[in-house]
């Protein structure tokens, strides 16, 4: 039977508090970047951005994983090693021939809903050419290029007391807000409150793993590594050997998970170690003595393994850089998987949905994917669904 489009599903209840615990991304705003103009994502624990092919998508998760990595201290050329693309197809250079892009978000947390907005220049040069940083409609932090001759922007953020403005010059190629706990002293409220802003931005931004499980790589036998899970899983085996060692509770939901999306019975889910190669390989124990290769697998099986053994792990597992300054318990793991739902059946993707929802429904974790259509997931309580069309 076919199912009418679905609508925005509101987040789950304790996802509104005003004032959650872990700061955490709540929209996503790409006033000028690629195909968007003026686009504001609300973002709930598990986000769905759906919508045909060309409708930006895949824009929207690079944009984000962008500000995670501006977050976490990176330069611009590590954020966006294509500036040029991100700049909108139509925008015309002015009359020094610059022309760039412009992206922001906002983080909710202990300090109340703080917003960031970064306008970027992609040419003739790379760089930061304004950023402000706002809570309550207070501007904490405003940087701007006042003189394009030299490689920073001039800064100034809220001081209150005596002062009530500091300024200094800022780096054009890192983010200001990542660096204000360096510059700042925090003997005033008001730096207090500015570094407050900017700390729960810089935690909700950092720990974010960017998925897209690739078959072709996780066919085959690894070497032994560090035993943390890569952006394209190819190293899944590798990683399978260390979680089944480390926490038998959680291998058991993930056996458990893999036996609801995979043909034929699963009893356990092994990493076989290679000694004449040195190498990994993982297979699936079918209970009755036949044990099945990975290889084996269809891709849609493949990429549906790695989806859920990457829900659930964490930061010590997944090749992430979390803020090692704060504590776990007050961080969130943010995975955007591009192309969620792709190469998996409707059991598949039903299993994936009921998991990931009771994984984020904790709060230490949070899912941001893109589909081409998810009215599979209409009625789904906690699940934010976000229509995108190439208008």
């Amino acid at each position: 039977m076919t199912q009418p489009p679905a609508s925005p599903i509101a987040p789950a209840p304790h996802a509104a508090l005003a004032h959650p615990d872990r700061p955490r991304l709540t929209e996503l705003r790409l006033a000028a970047f690629t195909t968007h103009r003026r686009a504001a994502f609300p973002l709930g624990p598990l986000t769905l951005l759906a919508g045909p092919s060309g409708c930006g998508k895949t824009s929207a998760l690079r944009a984000y994983e962008a500000l995670a990595r501006l977050g976490g201290g990176a330069g611009l050329g590590e954020a966006f090693p294509d500036p040029v693309a991100c700049v909108p197809e139509r925008a015309r250079p002015d009359a020094q021939r610059r022309r760039g892009f412009r992206i922001g978000c906002t983080a909710d947390g202990p300090a109340g809903p703080v917003r960031l907005d970064v306008a970027v220049q992609a040419e003739p040069e790379l760089r930061i050419v304004g950023e402000r940083l706002t809570a309550d409609g207070l501007v904490l932090l405003e940087t701007a290029l006042r003189d394009p001759g030299k490689r920073a922007v001039q800064a100034a953020w809220h001081t209150a007391g005596p002062t009530p403005v500091t300024r200094g010059p800022l780096p054009d190629d890192r983010l200001g807000t990542a660096l204000l706990p360096l510059r700042v002293a925090g003997t005033t409220p008001g730096q207090r409150r500015v570094l407050a802003a900017a700390e729960q931005m810089v935690v909700a931004l950092r720990s974010v793993f960017a998925c897209d499980p690739q078959p072709a790589r996780m066919r085959g036998p690894v070497p032994s590594g560090s035993g943390r899970l890569l952006g394209g899983c190819g190293n899944l085996a590798d990683v399978l050997g260390r979680t089944r060692a480390e926490c038998g509770r959680r291998h058991a939901l993930f056996v458990a998970a893999v036996r609801a999306g995979c043909a034929g019975p699963v009893a356990d889910v092994l990493a076989k170690a290679e000694e004449a190669t040195g190498t990994i390989r993982a297979i699936l124990d079918r209970g009755d003595g036949v044990l099945t290769d990975l290889r084996r697998l269809g891709d849609g099986e493949l990429r549906y393994v790695a989806l859920a053994l990457v829900l659930l792990t964490g930061p010590g597992v997944l090749e992430v850089d979390p803020a090692g300054e704060v504590p776990a318990a007050l961080q969130t793991l943010t995975v955007l998987a591009d192309g969620l739902d792709r190469g998996l059946d409707g059991r598949q993707r039903l299993e994936l949905l009921r998991l990931a929802v009771r994984m984020c429904d904790r709060g230490h974790i949070r899912l941001v994917g893109t589909v081409s259509d998810a009215s599979w997931a209409a009625g789904t309580e906690g699940v934010t669904v976000v229509h995108l069309d190439r208008d």
